[in-house]
């Protein structure tokens, strides 16, 4: 049975990088969208080109930091009445600091931490509880192939983090196995973005590439999704074999 169009879509972390690229895709596709980001300058930039080159879809924006759960719970409910409720809201906003656990960059850490996982945690609540009432929709977690395995140096942190996403989505899925509460967690390669700068190997693709991967396996609504599939669902399989010796060589930083 084909997947149901989600019309009304909310992106997080939408000002750059992959949610700035969804939000440009999914306009092109005609959906409405509820965008939200710290940089509102950004957003409202945005917000006028899409409005601008797809007349007929509605955009609506507000500044939100992911971090500050209050905000989180009022934000996400009020663009929801906004659009008349949500068919799918894509957990995107994330950083990705770090270094080397114990070598005094706790604070990065820590922020990586924060934002990725008490962050997304406010998102789905928000979500979740809108769904809940809705009785539907489709619940996206973006995290990440360095969530296979624990990952050396910067992405210490953030593989970790992203890895607490894997099994928030899976926890949440189970919860609502049955329902008509889809929930998918995306696992992303390297995508040429701010935040793999430094991070980038031999298998980067470039954004306008990584977005269109993106979107297409958001559409089919999988459990899990790797972006692009080939080869990231092969990697994200060897990742999980391989000894950790050679894992270690391979996305050492």
């Amino acid at each position: 049975m084909p997947n149901p169009v989600r019309q009304r879509i909310l992106i997080t972390g939408a000002s750059s990088g992959l949610g700035e690229g969804m939000a440009r895709r999914l306009a092109a596709m005609g959906r409405d969208l509820a965008l939200v980001a710290r940089r509102t300058e950004l957003l409202e930039s945005l917000q006028k080109e899409l409005l601008a080159a797809h007349p007929g879809i509605r955009v609506t924006t507000a500044a939100l930091d992911v971090d500050d759960p209050e905000a989180v719970a009022r934000v996400i409910p009020a663009l929801a009445d906004e659009l008349g409720g949500l068919d799918r809201v894509i957990v995107n906003a994330g950083i990705g600091k770090g270094a080397s656990i114990g070598t005094g960059k706790a604070r990065a850490n820590r922020a990586t931490l924060l934002t990725n996982v008490l962050g997304s945690h406010a998102q789905c609540e928000a979500a979740m509880e809108i769904f809940r009432a809705q009785g539907a929709g489709h619940l996206v977690l973006i995290s990440s192939v360095a969530s296979v395995r624990g990952m050396p140096g910067t992405r210490t942190a953030y593989g970790a983090s992203k890895a607490a996403l894997n099994s928030l989505a899976e926890g949440i899925r189970s919860d609502v196995f049955g329902s008509q509460i889809v929930v998918s967690a995306i696992l992303p390669g390297y995508i040429e973005t701010d935040i793999n700068v430094g991070r980038r190997g031999p298998l980067t693709v470039g954004l306008d590439t990584g977005v269109a991967a993106l979107v297409q396996v958001i559409e089919r609504e999988p459990a899990r999704g790797y972006v692009p599939e080939w080869p990231w669902r092969a990697v994200a399989a060897l990742l999980r074999v391989l000894p950790l010796s050679v894992v270690r060589r391979l996305t050492g930083s």
